[in-house]
């Protein structure tokens, strides 16, 4: 319940400069209980005055789900050489005592959003929003599509932005085949969250959805092809047919076919369909791992 005597909390609450001497208690024994993103950083690096108020900023908006850690490599040496940090900026994220993430360099605003977000959704909400969410993706992956909208939209009621209950709000509308109501859910995510990767996966499903609605007989497209293996189009339209119906390994197999023939073929459509249904899976599938892969080896050849 809202206290409107509590003092609220500020950022440097959840922002703190860490050193040698601190380092374990703020970041390694603080990340059993709250995601710690360490910030690695040097008074003379440019980069690094850019890149440090932006991923203030984020930390803050996350109101303590997430901590942020300021460590000066020049004053503390000893702890950059053993998580071998080579060059600044470079950002750690511990959690429950170990590095779950990394990245070097400045990135822009929306990958760390991005960033934060993912480390949002790994330790979960205050407030049992955690288990609702989680009962909710349970609840979806069951196959009561229904039962798991009205969860993540009980969940928005307490937490407006809160961009894990969008996103599973706008899939659960796409599993119960209202289109619709998802591409409605989608015009009303907040603009503060609308690049998030929760929202962004929701949006390539919907997507997918959409293009599964006219998709054509697997039979034909496949002689199209066998016809004539160079007609990119039968290829593309094949591929969406497989997805629509659940092949989503030979999906990615025929898309990668059709980039290593033509990659430019309709502007980029093969490899610009592949980051679609990679967005729309979990980064941890294993099909989406594999076909990245395979993509990135024909790009940089």
């Amino acid at each position: 319940m809202f206290d409107p005597n509590a003092v609220a909390p500020s950022p440097a609450d959840f922002i703190k400069d860490v050193t040698e001497a601190n380092f374990m208690e703020e970041v390694v024994q603080k990340s059993m209980e709250v995601p710690v993103i360490v910030d690695f950083w040097a008074p003379w690096c440019g980069p690094c005055k850019t890149l440090g108020p932006q991923l203030e900023a984020e930390v803050t908006k996350a109101k303590g789900r997430v901590v942020m850690a300021k460590v000066n490599v020049d004053e503390n040496q000893m702890i950059a050489s053993q998580l071998r940090v080579q060059s600044v900026p470079t950002v750690f994220a511990f959690f429950q005592g170990q590095p779950v993430d990394a990245f070097q360099g400045a990135l822009p605003p929306s990958q760390l959003k991005q960033f934060v977000d993912k480390l949002v959704a790994l330790g979960g909400d205050d407030g049992g929003l955690g288990a609702a969410l989680e009962a909710a993706e349970a609840m979806l992956e069951e196959g009561a599509a229904e039962d798991a909208a009205e969860t993540f939209a009980a969940i928005l009621g307490e937490e407006p932005e809160n961009a894990a209950a969008w996103g599973g709000l706008i899939r659960a509308r796409v599993a119960a085949g209202d289109t619709a109501a998802a591409e409605e859910a989608l015009t009303q995510v907040p603009a503060a969250i609308a690049s998030s990767a929760p929202v962004e996966a929701a949006s390539a499903q919907l997507r997918l959805a959409a293009q599964a609605a006219s998709a054509g007989p697997l039979d034909e497209l496949r002689a199209r092809i066998e016809a004539n293996p160079d007609d990119q189009q039968a290829r593309f339209d094949y591929a969406t047919a497989l997805h629509a119906g659940g092949q989503i390994e030979e999906a990615v197999d025929q898309l990668l076919e059709s980039f290593r023939r033509d990659r430019e073929w309709n502007d980029g459509a093969a490899k610009a369909q592949l980051f679609t249904i990679f967005d729309a899976m979990k980064p941890t599938d294993p099909i989406a791992q594999k076909g990245r892969r395979r993509l990135s080896s024909m790009i940089f050849v």
